[in-house]
């Protein structure tokens, strides 16, 4: 996939995902790029080792169920941040 597809399919979901994930989350345009595109990364590959029984680093496609295992990583990518971002401030 290439970098342009991996862009719109980024800013996708993690609009998505900051849309779905309650509570408020900072960041403008490009942390939310960046969130998506790793929650591709995630969901990608929790896709693949549901699928396939092993363990491999593979992105999401962008398309309609690409799109939603995107937005499931990234949900996921939201959440562990949250966590980061309280135990640094203690």
């Amino acid at each position: 996939m290439n970098i342009i597809a991996w862009v719109i399919l980024g800013l996708l979901a993690g609009a998505l995902a900051k849309a779905v994930y309650p509570g408020h989350q900072s960041g403008g345009t490009i942390s939310t790029i960046i969130l998506g595109i790793v929650g591709a990364f995630i969901g990608g590959t929790l896709f693949t080792l549901i699928r396939t029984g092993t363990l491999q680093l593979t992105a999401a496609t962008l398309s309609i169920p690409g799109l939603l295992v995107a937005v499931i990583g990234a949900i996921i990518a939201i959440y562990l941040w949250t966590l980061f971002q309280r135990s640094s401030r203690v």
